[in-house]
């Protein structure tokens, strides 16, 4: 009979545990509903990528070429080609043996308002010149926003004035801070939420220095499920996940899944089972530990006051 009880016993538990790990992440396709259904899915095991088919540490690749979004932070400078005066190491201006100054080619600033320095992109798409205007310059490349920028400027009214030619206007552009293009790394907390991460892309950066920006994994991350996840642009393609062997990476110096970081991509490190279903344990017995530490501290309470009514009581 004990026995029977024991094994009945035993049996809610394991059917307790099972619910506990479906609820923690446990993953079943057939179960979505709505738009969600309508995208392919991953259904069996995630296999590595063959070798060469993606850039990895070894083996990258350099990106296409940058476009400017808000809110990018550019250097541009505006200078245009002239005759400037020759100058000595005093700052004093050269002649020629007939009194007359010298010149040479070189360039100078714009009249008015120079353009020179730091200039964030703005939530429109603009970059703000001061006197010289606005110009829209979100989804160009950099060469493309020169140009804008230069075929703005020439189309003023005070360049027009001073006779200034279209072919001595020189633009120059580069990036100072590459804000609008990220990817994020998503750590699991094991049922306490996730925590996101965004880094600025720089080129060529593998998944081992993603995660070094914070600092490693955290102490709930599984080293078995670490993966990226290639962001796709219509919703009705398969996932493309890239499983990383993260002790294969660190342990080992094997870069096969040490994959270059492409703009948008997700780094997602998952929390461990055993982790996740103790969160989801304690969320389910912590209520009834409550209730029962509140009935058993009122009984507590009542056997006490009962006790000592009828201990004051004359017989």
């Amino acid at each position: 009979m004990r026995e029977a009880k024991s094994m009945s016993r035993w049996s809610g538990l394991a059917v307790l545990v099972s619910c506990l790990a479906g609820s923690a992440g446990c993953f079943h396709p057939q179960s979505l509903t709505g738009p969600e259904a309508m995208s392919p899915r991953v259904t069996g095991p995630i296999m590595v990528p063959p070798p060469g088919t993606v850039p990895s540490e070894l083996d990258l690749i350099t990106l296409p070429p940058y476009v400017v979004a808000p809110p990018d932070n550019l250097l541009i400078e505006v200078v245009q080609r002239a005759k400037v005066p020759e100058l000595d190491a005093n700052g004093k201006q050269l002649e020629d043996k007939d009194k007359k100054p010298i010149f040479v080619d070189g360039t100078q600033r714009l009249p008015v308002q120079p353009i020179s320095g730091p200039f964030q992109v703005r939530i429109d798409g603009t970059v703000g010149l001061g006197f010289w205007g606005s110009v829209q310059v979100a989804g160009l490349s950099l060469d493309q926003t020169a140009e804008a920028i230069r075929q703005h400027i020439l189309k003023s009214k005070t360049l027009a004035d001073l006779g200034t030619k279209a072919e001595s206007l020189v633009v120059i552009v580069d990036v100072l801070a590459y804000n609008s293009k990220r990817y994020y790394v998503i750590t699991d907390g094991g049922g306490y939420g996730e925590q996101v991460y965004p880094f600025p892309i720089t080129g060529s950066e593998c998944v081992l220095d993603a995660l070094s920006n914070t600092y490693g994994l955290p102490s709930v991350a599984s080293k078995r499920n670490i993966w990226i996840a290639r962001r796709s642009p219509h919703a009705d393609q398969p996932w493309q996940i890239l499983p990383v062997d993260w002790i294969g990476i660190t342990q080992h110096g094997i870069t096969t899944t040490n994959y270059q970081i492409m703009p948008g991509d997700r780094i997602y490190v998952k929390a461990q089972k055993i982790i996740t279903i103790d969160t989801a344990l304690a969320r389910l017995l912590s209520p009834v530990e409550r209730m029962l530490g509140v009935t058993l501290l009122g009984a507590n309470v009542h056997n006490q006051i009962k006790g000592n009514v009828g201990g004051n009581t004359a017989p």
